[in-house]
């Protein structure tokens, strides 16, 4: 690498370190931030105990994400509100793969996908969130809370996890079981913790109803001593020191595609995350880039203490904004009040049941459905109900990653419908110019103007070619170009072969008003120089009016006319036709 490229790579990692104005909006309203970032920590804990559970690397892993990824994206994200952690979306992505390759197989996973976001940042690659449609954001939304509340019915019914990878047909083998050896006690406490956090939640918004209800829970689970309530079980006091004991380098080329999936659900969550915390507030403006490398710093370090592949959470990043947070100093305090958590309360939390979990979860899952949202985007066009729908399928079906894909594609090819059909070829009346009405008349009857409007690509191009060749029997086309908003190859061949097809049956094809921007692509195919010969190119209509005259008169179909000065058939006449 030349000595340029390491300058201006090391100045871009530069420009995404935290800077002076971040210490100062730490400095704006400390006191604010202290009880926000508190809130959150409260909010948090049984989310991060949960999805910890739901990955099946077990509380301690939700707990070591949230705190190291909690801290580490506070200072190096690009959000001043962000609180990142472990997410559904993501248990929902990890828990194939631990079925395949175990802990360390996430573990090195995550490592490998926040390398993976590093790049992304430093190669500018958060602007392109914004190609993300709405209905396939929705989609996967309705999909992620579809698979968390399937995979919280094991923990809910107290039957443990049964074997598969398959959400489905874990949640199916788990309802065969309780079936044949019902535990009620495990329904209740998930059912209960679920309806306080509902019920709550509508009545007095800002208190942390999950913590208070995960802590009813573990109280009377143990004051009964109920067997039916498994808890959480042992956890350690403390993060784990720092190890790369699971990564396992034969197995780096089997992870790569998984860890391609993590670092793509990473960035996608956590930017839009970033961005709905935009929208709660006045005045406040994330950098994608940023972001991403924050993110990125996240996952490698998080795996380093036993932790799983973290983002931007929506919930979280939510309270943060709601009760107050103006910086990054309140997922800060998150972060450290976790941290507190498992130093000093591991004894207690390690009792909490897992069917209370399971309710928080639950309850969770059914509160990320934004029934207007949905209703609304169905009811927008039926491509984006097609787009929502499909990619909640793809979700539950197959995973998150390839549900995006496939809404993705089908949101492009049913864009590109849409594009296509604005394309038109409108047949126009001849500008009248300086003719007289006989004139006029005579030129009518031998040729044909046609305006094109809108993109001609790909998508519209063939069907341009069939209206086009069947032009009924004249002398010369005119085809007016001034309105084509672009062309790619494919529209420049098309066109070429329109204007050959014409040509054998005698047509001269006369173009005008072709855009600077459009001739490359003409060039490139050889069309601009069809056009071209015999003078067939001009700047505007009126041009390729009078060419077009001088072409039947020489073919002696029009009488010869006394000459007429070039000014008033070429000059001060609009390319618009006159209607």
């Amino acid at each position: 690498m030349s000595t340029t490229s390491t300058r201006a790579a090391w100045a871009r990692i530069i420009s995404l370190l935290p800077s002076r104005t971040d210490l100062l909006e730490v400095r704006r309203d400390p006191r604010r931030d202290l009880l926000a970032g508190l809130t959150v920590a409260i909010v948090a804990l049984p989310l991060a105990l949960g999805f910890g559970v739901s990955s099946g690397l077990g509380a301690e892993a939700g707990l070591a994400t949230a705190v190291v990824a909690g801290a580490l994206t506070a200072v190096f994200g690009g959000s001043n509100l962000q609180v990142s952690g472990p997410t559904g979306a993501m248990t929902v992505v990890l828990v194939p793969i631990v079925g395949q390759h175990g802990p360390g197989g996430v573990l090195t996973v995550g490592l490998m996908a926040g390398m993976l976001l590093v790049a992304l940042a430093v190669l500018r690659a958060g602007k392109y969130m914004r190609y993300v449609p709405a209905p396939v954001v929705e989609g996967f939304t309705l999909g992620i809370a579809c698979v968390i509340g399937l995979q919280q019915i094991p923990n809910a019914l107290g039957m443990g996890t049964p074997e598969g990878d398959r959400v489905l047909v874990v949640a199916w083998r788990a309802l065969q079981e309780f079936a044949a050896s019902p535990n009620w006690t495990a329904v209740g406490f998930a059912l209960a913790v679920a309806t306080v956090m509902l019920t709550g939640a509508r009545w007095r918004p800002t208190v942390p109803f999950s913590i208070l209800a995960v802590i009813a829970a573990t109280v009377v689970a143990s004051l009964l001593d109920l067997e039916a309530a498994a808890p959480i079980g042992d956890l350690p006091a403390g993060l784990p020191a720092p190890s790369l004991s699971f990564l396992d380098p034969g197995t780096l080329g089997s992870l790569l595609a998984p860890a391609v999936a993590v670092a793509a659900l990473a960035a996608l969550e956590s930017l839009l995350s970033a961005s709905v915390a935009d929208g709660m507030t006045v005045g406040q403006r994330h950098d994608p880039d940023r972001e991403l490398f924050g993110q990125g710093l996240a996952n490698i370090a998080a795996p380093l203490f036993g932790g799983v592949p973290a983002t931007g959470a929506i919930a979280r990043t939510a309270v943060n904004v709601r009760t107050g947070a103006n910086s990054r100093l309140a997922a800060l305090v998150h972060a450290a009040v976790l941290a507190v958590i498992v130093f000093a309360a591991a004894p207690l939390v390690s009792q909490i049941p897992l069917a209370a979990l399971a309710g928080v979860l639950l309850a969770t899952a059914i509160r990320m459905v934004e029934v207007g949202s949905l209703k609304a985007m169905t009811r927008a066009t039926r491509s984006d109900a097609v787009i929502l729908v499909l990619t909640a399928v793809a979700t539950l079906a197959l995973d998150l990653v390839y549900a995006v894909i496939i809404g993705l594609l089908v949101a492009g090819a049913l864009a590109l419908r849409a594009v296509a059909k604005q394309a038109r070829l409108d047949q126009v009346p001849l500008d009248r110019g300086d003719h007289s009405a006989e004139e006029h008349t005579l030129l009518a009857e031998h040729i044909v103007a046609y305006r094109i409007d809108g993109p001609l690509f790909f998508a519209a191009a063939h069907r341009f070619l069939l209206e086009l060749s069947e032009v009924a029997d004249v002398r010369v086309v005119i085809l007016r170009m001034s309105r084509v908003m672009t062309i790619d190859a494919t529209g420049a061949l098309v066109l070429k072969d329109a204007v050959q097809k014409l040509g054998r049956r005698g047509i001269l094809v006369l173009a005008s008003g072709i855009r600077p921007e459009q001739r490359q692509v003409l060039h490139s195919v050889g069309t601009l120089e069809l056009l071209r010969h015999d003078g067939r190119e001009y700047a505007t209509t009126p041009e390729a009016i009078h060419a077009a005259r001088d072409h039947l008169e020489t073919a002696g179909l029009l009488p010869v006319l006394p000459e007429k000065t070039s000014s008033k058939t070429t000059t001060g006449i609009s390319e618009e036709p006159v209607t």
